[in-house]
């Protein structure tokens, strides 16, 4: 696909650095009007929003940048990356080798440390158990809410602790991977103690919900929904989701995951020359779905994998199809 795309698609897209200032000044302000009173308490919520939205965003910011998206220098990638993941306290050096490496190499393979399980993985892992019968989304239950709420949250912070066991990171890395969650608790916990309880509950705990359910509400629908495969295949293992043209700008087009995983360190802003291409090269395989209906198949479907092509609720036994290439229309909307 390299040949039929121009060559300056796959320069950084050095302008999106401007996204970093902006977002931290909306957010700065909003917090200062909250912890200073500048607006009265009836308005607290609507600026958690913006915080939060702020938050997502610049996480969008972060994950374009440490793949090499905005900028090439290792350095400046680390810098950006520490300031996007700030409010979820991830380490860039941990994002890198956990998403980077890791999830772009073995997307829905068995390997892949972001896929859901399998039945007999669920059946042999209490913790597997717990997080789809407790959290996990699907069956038509409203659960899955919480998955949204503290998803990203609760999915790095495993993979921080796990990150030793699995060998994403070597000991030095992995020790300055924890030096870097540290240094973001002491940030906001240093806020938290300046601003006080309620403040802080407006200025980053609900923003945190809002961060939260932008960038799950992705996550969930990137692979959640495709087959398990036994090779890596963005195609077969991935879905682009589709959005108003305002918000998906906003979020800076990450919903195009299919093209991401095609060229990782491209810029986004080039996604829909992917797509083209990709419906042109290969109609029948590959997948779009609004983003909407993705969230509400989520919702409706189940979380565990029978088979490579069948998910399955261990609650109530209810099977489900996969988005598979042999039972879509070139693009479903």
């Amino acid at each position: 696909m390299r040949p039929a795309l121009p060559p300056e698609v796959f320069e950084p897209a050095t302008s999106r650095l401007a996204l970093v200032p902006a977002h931290v000044g909306v957010i700065s302000i909003a917090m200062l009007a909250i912890i200073d009173g500048w607006v009265p308490w009836m308005v607290w919520p609507l600026l958690s929003i913006a915080i939060g939205v702020s938050m997502s965003c610049l996480t969008f910011v972060a994950h374009e940048t440490v793949h090499g998206g905005i900028v090439r220098n290792r350095t400046v990638r680390h810098i950006i990356g520490f300031i996007g993941f700030l409010p979820f306290m991830v380490s860039p050096r941990l994002w890198a080798a956990w998403h980077d490496r890791v999830h772009h190499s073995t997307a829905n393979v068995s390997t892949d440390p972001d896929t859901y399980p399998t039945l007999a993985e669920y059946h042999s892992s209490l913790g597997m158990r717990i997080m789809v019968d407790k959290f996990a989304p699907g069956g038509g239950r409203w659960r899955g809410i919480l998955t949204l709420m503290f998803g990203f949250t609760g999915q790095s912070t495993i993979q921080l602790l796990q990150a030793r066991q699995r060998q994403y990171l070597k000991p030095p890395a992995f020790r300055l991977a924890m030096v870097e969650t540290a240094l973001g608790i002491a940030i906001w916990t240093t806020l938290a103690i300046v601003a006080g309880f309620v403040p802080f509950l407006f200025v980053f705990l609900l923003p945190l919900i809002v961060a939260n359910a932008m960038v799950m509400a992705f996550i969930l629908t990137n692979h959640s929904l495709s087959p398990r495969v036994e090779i890596n295949d963005p195609v077969v293992s991935g879905l682009t989701v589709t959005s108003p043209a305002w918000f998906e700008w906003l979020t800076l087009y990450f919903g195009y995951h299919v093209e991401h995983h095609v060229f990782p360190a491209m810029s986004s802003r080039h996604s829909k020359r992917v797509r083209a291409l990709l419906q042109q090269k290969w109609p029948q395989r590959y997948k779009s779905m609004s983003f909407r209906k993705a969230l509400i198949r989520i919702h409706r479907t189940a979380r565990v994998y029978k088979d490579a092509v069948t998910l399955v609720d261990p609650m109530t036994g209810r099977e489900f199809p996969t988005l598979t290439p042999s039972d879509l229309s070139p693009a479903v909307e």
